[in-house]
């Protein structure tokens, strides 16, 4: 049995915006509070190092990248933990759905024996992270397309 976290959302901006903030790490402190930072080269087999707030300050979570689609898809996964006590994936999706509109799916899994007890204890942090992030990428997205939209009609 697994822990899933899925969400989506319907972007009001084009995927490659979306895109561009999702994979824009550098600036994920000015959108994202569940992860502040975050930096990869999302080359599959590379490392990508997650500042995730569950807590009063970000701690450091080092998962390692598993798929990249340039504009559509990159995924990571945790270290499995020995005897299969503990494993975990994330994925990023972006589609678009017209020029202008966009869907982001955001899904997570954690699996292995140990998965009730970290439910247990970090479970709904973890929930709302996943949603304020998924709205953040909504909003700064949404935003950009606007500021876009304005500074063309000026």
């Amino acid at each position: 049995m697994a822990f899933v976290i899925e969400r989506q959302f319907e972007i009001d901006a084009p995927a490659d915006l979306v895109w561009n903030v999702l994979t824009d790490f550098s600036r994920y402190a000015e959108w994202n509070s569940f992860l502040p930072a975050c930096s990869s080269t999302l080359r599959p087999g590379d490392p990508i190092d997650l500042h995730v707030k569950l807590g009063a300050k970000p701690q450091l979570q080092r998962e390692w990248m598993i798929e990249h689609q340039p504009g559509r898809r990159f995924a990571y996964r945790m270290k499995p933990v020995p005897l299969s006590a503990l494993s975990s994936q994330r994925s990023h999706d972006v589609e678009a759905l017209g020029t202008n509109r966009t869907r982001y799916r955001s899904y997570f899994h954690l699996k292995g024996w140990m998965m009730p007890l970290v439910r247990a204890l970090l479970g709904s942090r973890l929930e709302a992270g996943f949603t304020q992030m998924c709205e953040g990428l909504k909003q700064q997205a949404e935003k950009l397309w606007r500021e876009q939209q304005t500074t063309r009609a000026a």
